[in-house]
């Protein structure tokens, strides 16, 4: 039977559900979806209604050649979102995203904010209030809204891009920080005012500000040129509140929830140290910006404040920073929401929480985390019993929300042979699938669980995804593909990973969880802690033992393949054995000692490791041991592994195993403008393309080939 997955242009067509968010009354969910541009060069996102206890059929709420993202309600109903759609009576050429509002009572959306340098996202709505607080950015010496507005025109008009940083770092995943600093600004929809009247009387306010630009320029000085660039904020928009000015970096990465009232924030923001910083927990006021520590420590950080429905309480995250000698637990803590009687709870449960929020009557934290190759939804009660697994499939479950009136949970989850789509969990355990615009598609192929027994004694498991039709008389290729992090684990869908496009072509994919892999215990991160070459070698190489010996997968034809930390086991592979014909190193770690010092935060990764066991677990050590043909694959705007990973590893190579013509069975597949995924939807197809290529090549023994786009 045919599948998506048999062409790779019909694969990247595929809509993609990205986002889940739910009504105040939880009868609808609001999805986020992707789908592929007319032209296949993009992705265009818009919202999707959709009953939320299943049944009915999906309805379009917005549609735009921007897009839509970042969806939010308001207790009345009301539909927040970040577009970068043409506001009216904004300016023409202005593209940045801002908030804007879908009424519940119907009519068009309209927009919430005209801030010059855009909104970046919602970082938190008030469950009883109609105060929402976003993420902006401002230039550092604009004191207002408008100031920053008139030097953002002033540097646009003069084609100014240079920024001078004083501070660590300066730069982050893709791109570059600065000159604009985030901040966290508190408003409130009620006070839009959108009334014709409303409209009349700022029309008229802007003329009368334009005359007296005109006459201050014609006799002032440049000085007072420069103020007159200034337009005022628009009247008709509620006017944001700084609520962390001169944040620095302090805001990157925050993470924030409201009181329901929207009085108080509660937000982990960073108190930078030198390179680096530790995560506090700050109460900030919304009204006024007065600002309390709550929880603050030295080598500790506080992360993922959730606050109760009763405002009484607030949960977080508790994390002593990890040093060489061993990982650290994730805690998980509640508190007083003026920080009194905090503790931990839920101590025993050895696994780490990726979201938390509280459970509809205060009593329970709802949370998911890494468990065993998924991704489950637990129940953390508060008064110290035993966590509650929710979920018992082989599914992992994300952006989990909580229907206050009934407990029900609504989600996205999924596998590796089923991508995210919305679904309904009642109170009893019993799952209902919601209705999407992106329903799955079938997958070829099957999947199933595979372990073994590391030296020693470590259970060492993983999902192997089979091809129609293996057998003992039609044993399957093997591709060994190693999770990135490395603190991850293979047990939920990626787009960018999709190993189901390899079963499609015949391969069996083996997806393994060895030292490192979260989902098991403390114990397990810690046998491949500060020992990358280590356990977490052996491992991967005990579970392809394993598999190896089905009498479905044909070990003489093997190949392995990673990415980021993957990509560092790949190369460390490529270094310690030849039993792999060959082996593909996308966004991968070469040489330690330059990355650690390279990497957009070089502080973390120089204090998980120690001197001697950077110098001992660097792939770059071992380049006259490679015997395997190396497909090689970076962005240059990758920040996190930069290009010189990858630049160095090809010349060494060439150092190494060129021919006396510089010739060599190795690839060097560049993307001059990706990062460390490979995100434009044609690049992706050229990525298949080029691995599928070289596998066909070694593995296979068929005629080299070259993807027809890279001429």
């Amino acid at each position: 039977m045919a599948t998506p997955f048999d062409s790779l242009d019909d694969f990247i067509a595929l809509p993609r559900v990205e986002a889940l968010a739910l009504s105040p009354d939880a009868a609808t969910a609001v999805l986020t979806v992707a789908a592929l541009k007319k032209d296949g060069t993009g992705y265009e996102r818009s919202l999707w209604s959709v009953p939320a206890t299943g049944g009915g059929a999906p309805r379009r709420l917005t549609r735009s050649a921007k897009g839509e993202t970042g969806a939010a309600f308001t207790p009345n109903g009301d539909l927040l979102f970040v577009s970068a759609r043409p506001d009216i009576d904004g300016d023409a050429d202005d593209e940045s995203g801002q908030l804007w509002l879908l009424p519940a009572a119907g009519g068009e959306a309209r927009p919430v904010t005209r801030l010059s340098g855009g909104v970046d996202g919602i970082a938190a709505t008030a469950e009883a209030s109609d105060r929402v607080v976003l993420t902006a950015s401002f230039l550092p010496a604009a004191d207002t809204i408008e100031a920053d507005a008139a030097l953002r025109a002033r540097r646009k008009e003069k084609k100014v891009s240079a920024i001078l940083h004083e501070t660590y770092p300066v730069r982050f995943w893709d791109h570059d920080l600065g000159p604009a600093e985030l901040h966290l600004l508190a408003l409130d929809t009620d006070a839009l005012d959108d009334t014709l009247a409303a409209v009349a009387a700022e029309s008229e306010a802007e003329d009368e500000s334009r005359a007296d630009a005109a006459a201050d320029a014609a006799g002032a000085t440049a000085a007072a040129e420069d103020d007159s660039d200034e337009k005022p904020y628009p009247a008709t928009l509620p006017r944001p509140r700084d609520l962390t000015p001169k944040p620095g970096r302090s805001v990157d990465h925050v993470a924030a929830a409201l009181t329901p009232d929207g009085a108080t924030l509660f937000a982990s923001i960073e108190h930078r140290e030198q390179r680096g910083g530790r995560r506090t927990i700050v109460a900030i006021d919304t009204a006024t910006g007065g600002r309390t520590t709550l929880f603050d420590e030295v080598d500790v950080d506080f992360e993922m404040p959730a606050v109760s429905h009763d405002g009484a309480r607030i949960a977080f995250l508790r994390t002593l920073k990890s040093t060489p000698a061993a990982p650290t637990d994730h805690e998980v803590w509640i508190a007083n929401t003026d920080g009194t009687d905090a503790r931990r709870i839920a101590a025993a449960w050895d696994r780490w929480a990726s979201s938390l929020q509280f459970d509809a009557d205060d009593t329970a934290l709802i949370a998911t985390a890494d468990d065993n190759g998924r991704g489950p939804v637990f129940r953390l009660p508060l008064d110290g019993g035993t966590p509650q697994r929710l979920t018992d499939d082989d599914f992992t479950y994300a952006n989990v929300v909580v229907a206050r009136g009934t407990g029900d949970l609504v989600a996205l989850r999924s596998s590796w042979v089923v991508p995210p789509h919305p679904v309904h969990i009642a109170r009893d355990g019993s799952i209902t699938p919601i209705a999407t615009p992106a329903p799955s598609p079938a997958a070829p192929g099957s999947i199933t669980e595979v372990e073994t027994t590391a030296e020693d004694g470590a259970r060492v498991r993983g999902w192997l995804l089979l091809p129609e039709g293996a057998s003992a008389e039609a044993p399957a290729p093997l591709l060994l593909w190693i999770h990135g992090g490395p603190l991850s684990s293979w047990n939920a869908w990626s787009w960018r990973w999709a190993p189901l496009l390899a079963v499609a072509r015949g391969y069996a994919v083996l997806l393994p969880d060895p030292a490192l892999s979260t989902g098991y215990g403390l114990d397990f991160i810690a046998r491949g802690w500060n020992s990358w070459g280590g356990k977490p070698y052996t491992d991967l190489l005990s579970i392809t033992d394993a598999v190896e010996q089905r009498a479905d997968i044909d070990e003489s034809r093997t190949a392995a393949m990673g990415g980021s930390f993957g990509g560092y086991m790949a190369n460390w592979i490529a270094g310690h054995t030849d039993r792999f014909r060959a082996i593909v190193t996308h966004a991968s770690l070469w040489a330690l000692d330059q990355f650690a010092g390279t990497t957009d935060s070089s502080e973390y990764w120089q204090r998980i490791f120690t001197l001697d066991a950077m110098t001992e677990h660097s792939p770059h050590q071992f380049v006259r041991d490679i015997r395997s043909p190396l497909l090689v694959i970076h962005g240059d705007k990758d920040y996190r592994v930069p290009i010189g990973e990858g630049l160095r590893l090809w010349s060494e190579l060439a150092e190494h195993h060129a021919d006396g013509d510089g010739r060599m069975p190795h690839r060097f597949l560049y993307f001059p403008d990706e990062n460390h995924w490979i995100l434009k939807p044609q690049h992706a197809v050229i990525w298949y393309e080029t691995v599928f290529a070289f596998l066909a090549e070694h593995v296979l023994g068929e005629t080299p080939t070259r993807p027809e786009l890279l001429g």
